[in-house]
């Protein structure tokens, strides 16, 4: 027979037993009545690349890229000018600093297995490190989005912008240009067999373009109808039109060009011109000297064969035979 301490010592023995058995019911019921939570991912269509966004469609839209401009791609004439201030400090510093995109397949990009950057652009580069230096890898690249390059000129952080950059009035009032080194058209890339052939086909579709480039105002303009998502690089277009959370991509054809020799059974270039692209050499607004001696450059490669060979490199097989580069219109 238990005493009295006996019993008490079972009795609370027993109480600690009931409380933790009414807690594990509770946590119990808890657990089965709970409703999933609420902030759970959906996983039913892949994310967006960061920083897409879809286009605003109450901005003003800019004129034309030659609008109001006179002459758009007149430059200064080379003149055989060797020497001047800013090419003096690049000569001192030992190096040309070059900004531009490694993300244009055909016009600079990296190698998978080097891992240099190489491509059309690339090589207009180091031929103008190869006019100031003797050689063409005396060259620094700064990495540029599209929307960086006038800023960048503008700092003096780069000496030229070799970056699929078209001449456009509105450039023209922040930074100084070469002369054409190539001229591009802005086209259509689309899903195969899709159905959309032309920019009346982009109604009620919505549309890839790169943040800050000439494209995105080229559809507000020709097809306001179309909805229209920006992304940072052209790699992120491609990989939203693969995941179909675009019905199709528009820029210069030398870009969509470079996209769909990553995909050729997935996606393809439909429809006419929409518009010209005259690229040139973006160099900071009062350099006079450089803007010369890059045109004597680019009359160098026109003349000794050096851009028809970096044509059948890169370009050939992706936009076919060139019709030659573009020539210069000089002014002063």
């Amino acid at each position: 027979m238990l005493g009295r301490a006996g019993r008490r010592a079972n009795g609370r023995r027993a109480l600690a037993g009931l409380l933790a058995a009414t807690a594990l019911l509770a946590t119990g019921c808890a657990q089965g009545t709970t409703s999933p939570r609420s902030d759970a991912g959906s996983y039913t269509e892949p994310p967006l690349p960061a920083n897409a966004a879809v286009a605003r469609t109450n901005t003003p839209i800019p004129p034309a890229a030659g609008a109001g401009c006179g002459d758009l791609t007149a430059s200064l004439s080379p003149n055989g000018t060797s020497h001047g201030p800013d090419l003096d400090a690049v000569r001192a510093r030992g190096r040309l600093i070059v900004g531009l995109d490694p993300g244009s397949n055909l016009f600079s990009f990296r190698d998978p297995v080097s891992g240099t950057l190489e491509g059309f652009d690339v090589d207009i580069a180091g031929e103008i490190a190869r006019d100031l230096f003797g050689d063409p890898q005396r060259v620094e690249y700064r990495i540029l989005g599209s929307a960086d390059r006038e800023r960048a000129l503008e700092d003096h952080t780069v000496d030229v912008v070799v970056k699929t950059m078209t001449i456009t009035c509105a450039r023209k009032q922040q930074v100084a240009f070469s002369a054409p080194y190539f001229m591009a058209h802005q086209r259509i890339l689309a899903i195969k067999n899709s159905g959309i052939r032309s920019l009346a086909d982009l109604a009620g579709k919505r549309v890839c373009i790169v943040t800050g480039t000439t494209s995105l105002d080229q559809i507000r303009r020709g097809q306001p109808a179309a909805s229209i998502l920006t992304v940072p690089t052209w790699a992120d277009c491609l990989v939203v039109l693969q995941q179909r959370q675009v019905d199709a991509v528009s820029t210069d054809n030398t870009i969509l060009a470079g996209l769909s020799v990553q995909d050729p059974y997935y996606a393809e270039m439909v429809g006419a011109d929409i518009s010209d692209e005259p690229y040139g050499v973006g160099i900071p607004k009062g350099e006079d000297d450089m803007v010369r001696f890059v045109n004597g450059t680019l009359d160098r490669i026109r003349t000794d064969g050096t851009w028809n060979r970096l044509y059948q490199r890169w370009l050939q097989a992706a936009l076919g035979p060139s019709s030659g580069p573009p020539q210069p219109d000089y002014q002063g």
